[in-house]
């Protein structure tokens, strides 16, 4: 295969073309072939199967990196101040970051260099610094020019540092960065530490920020400005000629199922990224619409709502299960309550954790019965007449009534401990614990909520959830559309549900105490109790 010519491979950034672009600067051959033979010959692979060889850059890399380290301005500074790296994960953009990273501290010729790996939390932010680390370990040539201190995470030479730095930071003013491998940008809360490490390189004479990341939900953030930003100089509708711009994406319009698809948007399939990994991802997501946007945003880099439809009801239907509803008398349980709406629906649910089983009990007042009734929405007197749902008088919910019930269902069940919304139910909770209930607030947010509704999802595709057919808790779960933040969190959204989902919050409230019951009893006593010394 003949060799492509640095100044052709340059040119294989998807949509952009920097000689099109280059207004006055001048591109440098033998200093962005002397990039790539820097990396080839002097920084290693430290994980996987190529561990403890030295790289082969791709195309698609070499591209990049002949495009920073190649152009110049006719005043001898380095064309490019800022590049978008936008790239589906597990295509090697951390690594390839690494590379850079090194080639920065080594290579470049500014005076008292400071070279930062940030990102949103301290431990992805030392992801990049430790592997660029461990490639100066395993090369010698690059191990005697420099000191490490793991302790710190500092590497040192001739009065530059190299270190990471994240958002958590103390205060991130009085840097004076140099270059700034800024990873995963789309799970960084705010803008503030791009802005800050951004500002703090005035001085430099060769700046270079680059941006890492896969793309983010739809959403404002400062990951989807810059995005926008560098479409906006990719597509010509905005002149920058020191930003780099390398976008792989699918688009909506894109059929995801299509392997063709999937080599637009990832440029190692096949290296890095395997056939075999992301047929089974997309395989999975056509089975599970909750994972469709995950697929899409992960692995093709479509930018996606944050809401989508969780369930597929062939699939709940075969999770009606096989036992008998007597079995659960006096068996163990955990409760969620849910009282978000207390002119409506109102959903009092047991899990069984042992028997994987799910009892719902549930309440209406009068008046919202007959008003759904006159206004052709779902309707609850069949539920009623067939004893899925109670009615209580008025217009609104009569805890008491509720209450006195609840107290009914605790003599047939052993009830351990009920999950409640810790919003608006003072009064409840403190009754119920009267009443000799283990009450336990629970919040609504990603942080509570995120683990049990993905165990939830894991147990209704395992098909091993028994929900007994119950028509009340099937309108709800047909009901669900799941939210999702840039980190993979998902919670039932009750906003962008069309109908009413109380039933099954009130499932995943009652499974995420059952699973915080597993945790402290695979805990081992010396976490709490801590060693005795003798």
């Amino acid at each position: 295969m003949p060799k492509i010519p640095i100044e052709e491979m340059v040119k294989r950034i998807p949509g952009y073309d920097s000689w099109e672009t280059s207004e006055d600067c001048i591109f440098n051959t033998y200093e962005a072939n002397l990039a790539i033979d820097f990396i080839e010959e002097c920084c290693v692979h430290v994980k996987g199967e190529l561990a403890g060889k030295y790289v082969k850059l791709e195309i698609w890399e070499k591209a990049i990196v002949g495009n920073l380290f190649g152009w110049y301005n006719p005043d001898g500074t380095r064309r490019y101040r800022e590049a978008l790296i936008y790239v589906p994960r597990k295509n090697g953009k951390t690594f390839l970051s690494a590379c850079i990273s090194n080639l920065l501290f080594f290579m470049d010729e500014e005076p008292g260099a400071e070279i930062y790996c940030a990102a949103a939390e301290r431990d992805q932010a030392t992801i990049v610094w430790n592997m660029a680390k461990q490639q100066v370990e395993k090369e010698s040539a690059l191990n005697e020019r420099c000191r490490i201190y793991p302790g710190y995470r500092v590497i040192e030479r001739d009065g530059c540092v190299f270190k990471p730095i994240s958002a958590e930071a103390k205060t991130k003013h009085g840097f004076n960065p140099s270059a700034v491998i800024f990873d995963e940008l789309h799970v960084q809360d705010g803008p503030d530490l791009c802005d800050s490490l951004e500002t703090g390189m005035g001085s430099r004479k060769n700046p270079l920020m680059i941006y890492l990341t896969t793309a983010d939900s739809d959403r404002p953030s400062i990951c989807n400005i810059k995005y926008e930003y560098a479409c906006s100089i990719r597509d010509g509708t905005r002149t920058d000629k020191a930003f780099l711009p390398v976008i792989y994406e699918a688009t909506l319009k894109d059929d995801w199922k299509s392997p063709e698809i999937w080599g637009k948007a990832n440029p190692n399939l096949g290296v890095s990224v395997k056939l075999s990994y992301i047929k089974r991802q997309c395989k999975k997501a056509e089975e599970q619409p909750s994972y469709q946007n995950t697929f899409k945003r992960l692995h093709l880099n479509i930018k996606t709502e944050t809401d989508v439809r969780w369930l597929l009801l062939e699939i709940w239907d075969q999770n009606k299960g096989k036992i008998d509803p007597e079995m659960l008398l006096g068996k163990p349980c955990f409760a969620g309550f849910d009282l978000a709406s207390v002119s409506d629906l109102i959903a009092f649910v047991l899990y069984f954790h042992e028997e994987k089983a799910v009892l719902p009990f549930y309440w209406v007042p009068v008046d919202t019965s007959q008003k759904r009734r006159d206004t052709n929405r779902m309707s609850y007197e069949q539920w009623e007449k067939q004893k899925y749902i109670k009615l209580t008088e008025g217009n609104v919910a009569d805890y008491d009534k509720i209450r006195a019930d609840i107290n009914e269902i605790a003599e047939k069940y052993n009830i351990l401990e009920v999950a409640i919304d810790r919003w608006n139910s003072t009064q409840l909770q403190t009754q119920l614990g009267a009443d000799g209930f283990e009450v336990i607030p629970f919040g609504q947010g990603f942080g509570s909520m995120s683990a049990p509704t993905k165990e939830l999802e894991r147990l209704i595709m395992a098909r091993e959830i028994c929900h007994f057919d119950n028509p009340v808790l099937r309108w709800n779960a047909s009901n669900v559309m799941i939210e999702t933040d840039a980190a993979g969190n998902m919670k039932p959204s009750k906003k962008k549900s069309n109908e009413k989902i109380d039933g099954i919050v009130a499932l995943i409230m009652a499974l995420g105490r059952a699973l915080v019951h597993d945790k402290d009893k695979d805990k081992s006593v010396y976490e709490d109790r801590g060693l005795l010394m003798l």
